[in-house]
């Protein structure tokens, strides 16, 4: 069972992760693409722009589908972690903790699931432990 229950959260993350890269490449789900998500970027300090939307959104998505897979499971986790420590840092840090005050509640509880699984394994259902 516990097997099961890290494929599901590691779909679950992954999944979302991917979804959040795809908004921030290609526009997709509602997103802004490198154009728009730059220009925000570029209006919080973050220079240049188009090209840390590009290292975002490629961390997010390759992050994502790497955590999903259960492949290279610590990287996954890895990549994750560390776009959501830089969203705190640039967004939400300066909000406190709570979500509600658009704080950082949301991105800790991602980095806890991400560096969690990448300590503890992907699972028996994960391409780790298929290949390795």
């Amino acid at each position: 069972m516990m097997d099961l229950g890290l494929l599901v959260i590691r779909l679950v993350i992954g999944l979302l992760f991917i979804g959040h890269g795809a908004q921030k490449l290609f526009g997709w789900f509602g997103g802004y693409g490198l154009k728009g998500t730059g220009g925000w970027f570029e209006s919080i300090g973050m220079k240049p722009g188009y090209t840390v939307a590009l290292f975002a959104g490629l961390s997010e998505l390759i992050g994502g589908v790497l955590f999903a897979a259960g492949l290279l499971t610590p990287i996954g986790g890895l990549l994750i972690a560390a776009t959501m420590v830089m969203a705190i840092a640039k967004v939400h840090g300066a909000n406190g903790i709570w979500a509600t005050q658009n704080g950082y509640e949301y991105n800790l509880t991602l980095i806890a699931v991400a560096v969690g699984i990448a300590l503890i394994g992907p699972g028996k259902y994960a391409l780790d432990a298929f290949l390795f």
